[in-house]
Order: structure tokens, then C-alpha cells, then sequence
């Protein structure tokens, strides 16, 4: 994992531009780290969020607003409780409360806001490729080798653990089927050249997994 320190740096250029108070950045990270390193999270915790700044930067040419991006990718899993069916409403509410004090500007945070939201459906207008830039990293692990796959589902599987095996297998199914079901999982071009095929592969094979274990 990235050193923390060079994290906190990245953090801070980010808001510089924008004549944030030094102070309130740091205080504002800390907190962003302190929720992504909660013992409950064995997914959606800081490695998922360096991986999707990571795969986020290789799309950055493309994009409208790279800033807008990282910082949407910062936010977008702050609140995760597998119990809850707002995590992305109040991850986005959260973002804009803190981006406000961070004196970012209005149709930007607006802006942020929309692509966290757009995060629950993993949906987006065709015009807005901030936001599949965002959805594309997100979802850049399902596209990820065997191993890596398998690791990242056995964490799903985790943060559900209060779940039986049987409503998982269901539940779980039932949304890898729902990608394998859409006209494609990857909005950004590079994406789905890059990642199309495995993801499929990977989710195939999970759900055929899932099966197996009824």
C-alpha cells in the first residue's frame, strides 16, 4: 500500500488550488482514513480506495474535471454499512458537508455529489464520463486476475458475514448477474477493451461457484 504520508500528500495538493484551510484538509483526511480503516471493512477500506485513485489516473485524460473525480473516489464508500441500503446517499451528503468547508465551489460539489450517487446503480448518462470514469475504477476489480478475484470476493463475503450462507449465495448471484445482464460493465472505451472479457470470465465463475455450494 501507498505510504500514508504520500496519501496525505496527494490529499492535500488536491485541495490547494481551491485555498483550503491547511488545518481543516488534514483533519478532514484523518477522518477519511480513520472510516476506511474500520476492522469491519475488508473490502471497502483505504487499499480500495488507492486502487481506484490508481486505475482512476490511467483515465485521466478523458475526463472533464480529474479533480471532481478524485475527489468522488475519496468519498464515495466513506459510509458502508451492509445493513444499510443509503451507504451512497449519506456518503454523498457527507462529501458535500465536508467539501463545502473545504470552500470548494458549489457546481462542483454538486458535481461530486451526482457521481457519488450514480455509484448505487453503477449507471451514468452517456455524456457524463466523469462519472463513468469513476464507475469504471470502481468496478476495475471485477476485471482483475483469478487470484485477485477470488480474494476480492471472499472479502464481499465478509463484510456479509452476519448473512447465512444461503441468502448470500442468493443475493449474491443475483447482483453478478445483474452486470453479466447489461450491454456491457465497462462505460470508458480503454476500460472495456482492458477489463471486458475478464470481468465476464471472473463473474461466471463465481456464480457457477455460488451454485455448486446449494
Amino acid at each position: 500500500m501507498m505510504q500514508l504520508t504520500n496519501l496525505q500528500l496527494e490529499w492535500c495538493n488536491l485541495f490547494w488550488p481551491f485555498q483550503s484551510q491547511p488545518n481543516l484538509v488534514k483533519q478532514i483526511f484523518f477522518k477519511l482514513i480513520a472510516a476506511y480503516s474500520r476492522p469491519d471493512r475488508y473490502y471497502h477500506n483505504l487499499s480500495h480506495i488507492q486502487h481506484v485513485l490508481n486505475i482512476a489516473d490511467t483515465l485521466n485524460s478523458i475526463a472533464n474535471s480529474f479533480p471532481s473525480v478524485q475527489m468522488a473516489v475519496w468519498f464515495h464508500d466513506v459510509i458502508y454499512d451492509t445493513k444499510a441500503k443509503d451507504n451512497e446517499e449519506k456518503s454523498a451528503e457527507y462529501a458535500s458537508l465536508c467539501l463545502t468547508e473545504l470552500n470548494i465551489p458549489v457546481p462542483m460539489i454538486n458535481q461530486i455529489v451526482n457521481m457519488i450517487l450514480n455509484t448505487k446503480n453503477h449507471s451514468s448518462l452517456l455524456s457524463d464520463i466523469d462519472s463513468q470514469i469513476l464507475l469504471d475504477a470502481d468496478l476495475s476489480i471485477l476485471g482483475s486476475a483469478s487470484t485477485v478475484y477470488k480474494a476480492y470476493a471472499l472479502s464481499i463475503r465478509l463484510e456479509y458475514s452476519w448473512i447465512s450462507d444461503t441468502e448470500y449465495q442468493i443475493a449474491r448471484k443475483r447482483v453478478l448477474q445483474k452486470f453479466l445482464e447489461r450491454d456491457r460493465i465497462y462505460l470508458t472505451e480503454k476500460a472495456f477493451h482492458l477489463l471486458e472479457s475478464k470481468a465476464i470470465q471472473n463473474l461466471k465463475a463465481e456464480i457457477s461457484n455460488l451454485e455448486k455450494s446449494w
